[in-house]
C-alpha cells in the first residue's frame, strides 16, 4: 500500500520510514508525489495539526495519508514550546533553526533546578485512508532537558533532551536507539495496532 507522509521535514520522513519498513507499506514523501501546496496548521493540539496536515494531503490526492505533528512540552514553562516547537525562537510564525529554539530553551530554564527541569516529547500520528477512515494515535516519552547541548545526532531538541533509561540525550542516542523508545516510535506502535485491527475488518 502507498501511503504519503505528509511532511517536508527529511527527519520525520527517515524516522517514519525505519518505522514502518517491516510492514507491506510504501512511504512516499510529499516532494515524490508533487505536492506544493500550503498546509495552515491552525489547530490547537498536535492531534488537530496532523488530521489537518493529513487530511489536506488526502483531499488534494485521494491517497492514504499519514502525518505527524511532535513537539517537546516542558513543565516549567507551562507546556512550552508545545505545538511551536518548530518556530519557539521565531518572530514572523515561520520555523526558526533548531540552534536558535534551543538558545531560548535553555535561557528560560536558566534559574530552574535539575529536579523541575522534566519535559517530554509528544507525538501525534494521523492515518486517513483512501475513504477519508481516520486512525489516530498519540505516543510520549519523558525526560529532563540538560544544561547544554550533548550529541551530534537527532534535530530539533534532541541534543538537550536527557532520557534516564538510556542515560544519554536523544542527541548521542544512535537512529535505532532513538527508533526504540522515541515519542514517535510510540506513536507508531499504538498506531500499527489499530490499523492492523482496522484493515483486518475492512
Amino acid at each position: 500500500m502507498k501511503i504519503v507522509a505528509a511532511t517536508n521535514n527529511k527527519h520525520k520522513v527517515s524516522e517514519l520510514t525505519a518505522l514502518f519498513e517491516s510492514q507491506d507499506t510504501e512511504l512516499v514523501t510529499l516532494k515524490e508525489i508533487n505536492f506544493t501546496d500550503e498546509i495552515i496548521e491552525d489547530g490547537s493540539t498536535f492531534l488537530e495539526n496532523a488530521r489537518i496536515k493529513a487530511m489536506t494531503v488526502h483531499k488534494a490526492t485521494g491517497l492514504p495519508c499519514i502525518a505527524d505533528d511532535s513537539g517537546l512540552c516542558v513543565d516549567a514553562l507551562g507546556g512550552e514550546p508545545g505545538i511551536y516547537s518548530a518556530r519557539y525562537a521565531s518572530d514572523n510564525d515561520e520555523n526558526s533553526d533548531d540552534l536558535k529554539n534551543n538558545e531560548k530553551l535553555l535561557s528560560k530554564l536558566d534559574q530552574v533546578p535539575e529536579n523541575e527541569r522534566t519535559a517530554r516529547f509528544v507525538s501525534a500520528l494521523c492515518f486517513i485512508d483512501a475513504d477519508g477512515t481516520e486512525v489516530s494515535a498519540i505516543g510520549k516519552c519523558e525526560g529532563i532537558i540538560t544544561r547544554e547541548a550533548r550529541g551530534e545526532g537527532g534535530f530539533g531538541y534532541d541534543p538537550l533532551f536527557f532520557f534516564p533509561g538510556f542515560g544519554k540525550t536523544f542527541g548521542e542516542l544512535t537512529a535505532e536507539e532513538k527508533n526504540e523508545v522515541s515519542h514517535r516510535a510510540n506513536a507508531v506502535k499504538i498506531l500499527k495496532e489499530k490499523l492492523e485491527k482496522y484493515f483486518s475488518e475492512k
